[in-house]
Order: C-alpha cells, then structure tokens, then sequence
C-alpha cells in the first residue's frame, strides 16, 4: 500500500477539502494520496469498487489525514449532485474538484456501435459537464478545479475517435468554465494524459516498446507522474495557470 508522509495537517494544501472522481484505483488513487499527501481532506469517489475505495481511505488516515469514500456514478445527474452535497456535510465545504472518472474505448470507427458511443460519451463528457457544474456552484473562492483528458485529443491514436472525441468536448468545457469562474480567483485546468501505466493498461509487448522508444523520457507513464502535475495545479504554486491544456506524457503526444 502507497504511504503517505506525516506531514498531512501542515501540508500546502491543509484546511483544504478535495474531491476526487473514480479515485478507487490508477490515476485517480495517486491523486487522491497526493493531495492527502499535501495536507487536504480527501473524498475518495467511486462507482463500483468499495473494498478498494476503502483501502485509500485507509491509507490517508494512516499517515494523519481526513479522508471518505462516497459512492456515485457521475453519469447521473441526480448522483452527481448528491456526491458533492454529501461532500459539504461531511467536510464542511469544498475547494478542489479533479474529475478523472471516465471510461476508456479504443475501437476503429467503424465498427463503433450506439452502446460504446453512449458508454463513453455519457461518464467521458456528461459526466464531466455534470460535476463541472456542481463544482461551478459549489467549489469556494479560489479553489481549483482539474480535469484528467487525454494525449490523444492533441495526438489522434487509430481506433480513438470515441474516446478522444469524448475528452475533446469535456476539454472546452473546462476552458470555457476558466474563463466564467476567473473572477472568483477559481482556476479550471485540463490535463491531458499520455501513455500510462494502470492496471487497466493492455499492450502487446511490441507495441509497449514502440511506444517506449518513442517516448523522449524513455519510459511510460506512471499514476505518480499524473498525480504530481495535478498537484502543481491545485497548489497556490499553480495560482497563475488557467483555462490551459498542460500535456504530462512524457513528450510522446
């Protein structure tokens, strides 16, 4: 299990209270025990996997930090809102929003059916327009808001038209929202993930290499990579970066 450092309640982020989206495992998990890491109350969301949900939970109380899981699928609206509502009354208010649940389709175009359109579009993109709307309403002045995209909207992949599409219009949701929430010293950035090792991550080693070869860090991606980028982002650090699409792949994409 990843630890955390003991310096949970004096961290940069301390007093702050953040919500982060399919936080159960991968990418999600490391930013969820960064944040905690940096000092902030951590609510671990989650669709379907309560045992590993609970085990970040875990791992944040264990190195001194507040943390709880809240079961939501963001698809639904009427979830989405009682998410971020049993946010608040459990933490007392809320100041960073990463939304990185989403599902993942590679597929030629064609062969795409209406089920894996809908599938993705509706966690990918109204997933993310849902809780983008509950963070516009909800987050306090100067908070943060993150959302995890994809390399591939900047560098299309061959069977990635759905996925890359989906995370194409969730990006100009986030920008369009910097530009709405920059009064109240709110900062909505996009970040758009290369090739990165989860769990969830299948290649053929031919392919792993290629991808490797091409990488100009000569390695792929690991959740902890993403997790720090975010956690520039959410910081005071990060203070003067909004309405961008920062690129962390390791210059592939």
């Amino acid at each position: 299990m990843t630890t955390l450092s003991s310096s949970a309640a004096t961290g940069e982020l301390a007093g702050k209270v953040a919500l982060v989206t399919g936080a159960s495992r991968g990418i999600g998990r490391a930013i969820a025990l960064r944040l905690g890491r940096a000092g902030a109350s951590v609510v671990v969301n989650y669709a379907t996997s309560p045992d590993r949900a609970q085990e970040v939970v875990a791992a944040l109380e264990a190195a001194g930090g507040r943390a709880t899981a809240i079961q939501a699928d963001i698809s639904q609206p009427a979830e989405v809102a009682r998410l971020f509502q049993q946010t608040e009354d459990f933490f007392g208010g809320l100041d960073i929003v990463v939304n990185n649940a989403g599902a993942y389709l590679s597929k030629p175009l064609v062969d795409v059916t209406a089920a894996d359109f809908n599938h993705v579009f509706d966690l990918d993109t109204k997933g993310t327009f849902l809780a983008l709307q509950e963070a516009a309403r909800r987050v306090r002045d100067g908070g943060r808001i993150v959302n995890i995209s994809s390399g591939q909207t900047a560098v299309p992949f061959p069977g990635g038209a759905v996925y890359a599409g989906s995370k194409a219009a969730a990006e100009q949701f986030g920008l369009v929202l910097a530009k709405e929430l920059g009064s109240r010293q709110i900062t909505v950035n996009n970040v758009l993930v290369g090739v990165t090792e989860t769990e969830s991550l299948v290649l053929p080693e031919a392919l792993r290499q290629q991808l490797i070869y091409n990488t100009p860090l000569g390695r792929l991606g690991q959740p902890e990579d993403i997790a720090e980028v975010v956690g520039f982002l959410v910081s005071p650090a990060g203070r003067w970066m909004t309405g961008q699409n920062v690129r962390a792949t390791g210059g592939l994409m």
